[in-house]
């Protein structure tokens, strides 16, 4: 396994012909994985809107006026309810996300109950809920955390492009922070803000120079909100954004590389050139956070199409072990 990436040998991976580039993506994948296998995660806005940050793609963002309505912290048993929904139609991992900088005070120590009792359902838990300090870090581990996403979004260099309100070191800091206490980090980006390849580049280097790398990579492609200042950015390409999967399928080819965002509004051709280029896991739900998603039935009528099958539920206990040896 590589973990001394440079932005030159990513863009070299960039540049290659389409089929060559698959080609190597489906070897890196097929050397840790059952190509033919999808991990099914859940992702459930629990406090909607009302950020004080300025990410220029957010709608929850109280800076931009997207017509989202901010909402307080869900009752945990909704939550709850919600999480034994998406284990029966087949989710193993549920995610709970919050529209904070940072948690605070009681709100916090009733997220750590929702992950604890999700936790007792056999159900992965992970949790976006912002910037974490070592002790919030070291809580949400005891509560039986399996996975923390911290998105870096893009690569040093554009992010200043991106936000203000948050430096590119304070969101390492939260990834220290996680890795520290022992748990697995869900960590990615989004395209399609703007960048150049370049930038994607790095923001795969990033990624990929991280010792061990992130067991979960969710890829985004950007949507484009009303209301926030990247609603009138031309599409990406669609090659690039699947040259982008592949990329981050190579460089990191032990980790689930996830198709993220944006997945409502790629057609199912698509979809599946990024499962041939080594994406091998969604979030699964009609909802994800405040966008829409693909629905759960139309997820199972492509994965029957293409000979797909959702992952068994995965040995957390046996997995942490693996990340710490």
């Amino acid at each position: 396994m590589r973990y001394d990436w440079n932005v030159d040998e990513i863009s070299e991976l960039f540049e290659l012909p389409f089929n060559d580039l698959m080609f190597r993506a489906q070897q890196a994948h097929r050397a840790h994985f059952d190509a033919n296998e999808i991990q099914l995660s859940t992702l459930l806005s629990i406090k909607t809107g009302g950020c004080p940050e300025d990410c220029k793609y957010c709608p929850q963002s109280s800076r931009y006026d997207t017509g989202l309505e901010k909402e307080l912290l869900m009752a945990k048993e909704e939550v709850l309810a919600n999480a034994r929904a998406a284990k029966e139609k087949g989710a193993t991992r549920f995610c709970m996300g919050a529209a904070w900088r940072e948690p605070k005070g009681r709100a916090f120590e009733i997220v750590c109950d929702m992950v604890s009792e999700v936790r007792d359902m056999g159900m992965e838990t992970c949790a976006t809920l912002g910037m974490l300090n070592e002790e919030q870090a070291a809580k949400l581990k005891e509560a039986g955390l399996d996975y923390y996403n911290h998105n870096l979004d893009t690569d040093p260099e554009y992010y200043k492009e991106i936000i203000s309100t948050r430096s590119y070191e304070e969101r390492l800091d939260t990834l220290k922070h996680v890795r520290a206490k022992g748990m697995s980090i869900c960590c990615g980006g989004i395209v399609g803000m703007g960048e150049t390849r370049r930038h994607r580049a790095g923001l795969v280097a990033q990624l990929a120079r991280m010792n061990p790398h992130p067991e979960s990579v969710p890829i985004n492609m950007l949507i484009k909100i009303e209301g926030t200042p990247m609603e009138n950015l031309d599409d990406l390409d669609t090659f690039e954004f699947i040259r982008s999967i592949a990329v981050a399928r190579i460089t990191m080819p032990a980790s689930h590389v996830r198709l993220s965002a944006g997945r409502e509004a790629m057609s199912d051709e698509m979809q599946a050139l990024c499962f041939m280029a080594g994406a091998n896991s969604i979030f699964y739900g009609e909802k994800l956070l405040t966008a829409e998603n693909q629905d759960a039935d139309s997820d199972q009528a492509l994965f029957e199409r293409l000979g797909l099958r959702a992952e068994e539920k995965v040995d957390v206990a046996s997995s942490r072990r693996m990340v710490n040896a």
